[in-house]
């Protein structure tokens, strides 16, 4: 018989992981934002024909991802239905903003594992901040 094992937890375990996350949420306010903008401008342009168009939807979407890294959930539900609400009066959809918010987790993924290796703890704090706002950023189905 294979025994169960129930991992166990010191008291400030949680509290480390948070303060964490909180570490790589700073650092990602850091030096983020032109690669977020970059990765949704193409996200957009190779969806949308008028480069005006995608440019103006990823800074709008750029704002979405500023307000979640920086902890501002007022600011990111109100980004957000505007967002929302601008790609709907260029045909596209939540499953467009899907897409872009997953090309820009994976790029923002790809530069903390190359960057920060030989960092563990660092890396751990931008991989728990990453979950963190992966957590955060499907959207929720229209009522």
């Amino acid at each position: 018989m294979s025994e169960i094992r129930v991992a166990s937890y010191a008291p400030g375990d949680f509290a480390d992981m948070n303060s964490t996350a909180s570490d790589g949420l700073s650092g990602l306010l850091e030096w983020s934002e032109p690669v977020i903008f970059d990765r949704l401008r193409d996200a957009y342009a190779s969806r949308v024909s008028d480069a005006g168009i995608a440019w103006a939807l990823a800074r709008l979407h750029a704002r979405v991802w500023r307000a979640l890294i920086s902890g501002d959930h007022v600011r990111f539900d109100n980004s957000r239905r505007e967002l929302v609400a601008s790609l709907a009066t260029v045909g596209l959809t939540l499953d467009h903003l899907a897409d872009a918010d997953d090309q820009t987790m994976t790029e923002l993924l790809e530069i903390v594992i190359a960057r920060f290796r030989r960092s563990p703890r660092v890396s751990q704090g931008y991989h728990l901040a990453l979950m963190q706002i992966a957590s955060q950023l499907t959207p929720a189905k229209a009522a």
